[in-house]
């Protein structure tokens, strides 16, 4: 959803009078609300996963009194062009994938090496049919309320006296894009007696990490994990002078706060998702078996992770300060 910012961007850049509208899961509206571009965040009435033929398609005969001009479906799965389709809008752009030829009638056949990065993919569908995308850069930039982020701090007694490290240790995905949480405590000792103060960032998921950092440690973070909201997690890490992450939601937060960022890649590569800030420092390790792609390690040894030593991940940190 992040880097969707960029496809409403750039709609608005081609013509100022367009008014985009997102139809996303519930969890996706605070990102949502700190986009400029987008006028309404529609809540889709479906969980992730879910068919709901019927929930679909209720909510599809609702959205018909807009009459919108043009729907473009980025996910590539047959259910997301449903809405769209029973919603009697006329031009529905997307990439061809599972058998929805009907559905989508302006299709596109992805050439994955014209557009190697998911957000050009995003853009691409914002542009006619075999159009260049724009020489300059579009990128995500969310913008934060200081009377939010404010208020969020107060509620949970932090101050941003010392320069904030922000560390995102967790990876929705899996353990293979997931540094070591030793390793996480390492920068943070580091940092804190160079007089920063570090907050971990996460979702109730990322408690159990988080614990082991502060365990490592030896308890001097500000463990925010599972305790704020989405929205508070956006406007706090606006506060950071330095992120250190796992390429995760997280990062691309981050990135489109322009946030100063060390990003930490295992499976996964940065030529398909990077992220998108003025100062970005890539972390890998040189080994034949990355990227995998994998959620966990096949060999059962998470060299990519474990060879990327903190010592080179301080190195790349010290240069933003």
């Amino acid at each position: 959803m992040v880097m969707a910012q960029a496809l409403f961007s750039l709609l608005q850049r081609h013509d100022p009078t367009v008014l985009v509208d997102v139809l996303a899961p519930a969890w996706t509206m605070p990102l949502l609300v700190r986009m400029p571009e987008v006028r309404q965040a529609i809540t889709l009435e479906v969980g992730h996963g879910e068919l709901k033929l019927r929930q679909r398609y209720h909510q599809a005969r609702a959205l018909r009194a807009e009459q919108y001009q043009q729907a473009i479906v980025l996910p590539n799965s047959f259910k997301s062009a449903l809405v769209p389709y029973w919603a009697n809008i006329p031009v529905r752009t997307g990439w061809r994938g599972e058998m929805r030829y009907h559905f989508i009638n302006d299709l596109r056949i992805l050439v994955k090496a014209r557009y190697p990065r998911m957000i050009d993919r995003f853009m691409a569908l914002g542009l006619p049919k075999g159009a260049p995308l724009p020489t300059e850069q579009v990128r995500p930039n969310l913008i934060v309320v200081p009377q939010d982020r404010q208020t969020a701090m107060v509620g949970l007694g932090l101050t941003d006296e010392q320069p904030i490290l922000a560390l995102c240790p967790g990876a929705e995905y899996g353990p293979a894009k997931r540094w070591p949480a030793r390793y996480f405590a390492e920068i943070a000792r580091t940092q804190v007696d160079q007089g920063w103060q570090v907050w971990i960032f996460g979702g109730p998921k990322d408690t159990v990490i988080a614990g082991k950092i502060q365990q490592h440690a030896g308890h001097i973070c500000h463990n925010l994990t599972g305790r704020t909201s989405l929205g508070q997690a956006i406007d706090l890490l606006s506060l950071a002078k330095a992120v250190v992450c796992n390429d995760s939601g997280l990062m691309h937060i981050a990135a489109a706060l322009n946030r100063p960022i060390v990003a930490v890649y295992g499976s996964s590569s940065p030529q398909f998702t990077p992220p998108l800030a003025d100062r970005v420092s890539i972390q890998q390790v040189d080994i034949a078996c990355s990227p995998c792609f994998k959620r966990h390690c096949p060999l059962a040894h998470q060299r990519c992770l474990y060879d990327l030593r903190p010592p080179q991940v301080l190195s790349a940190l010290a240069e933003w300060g």
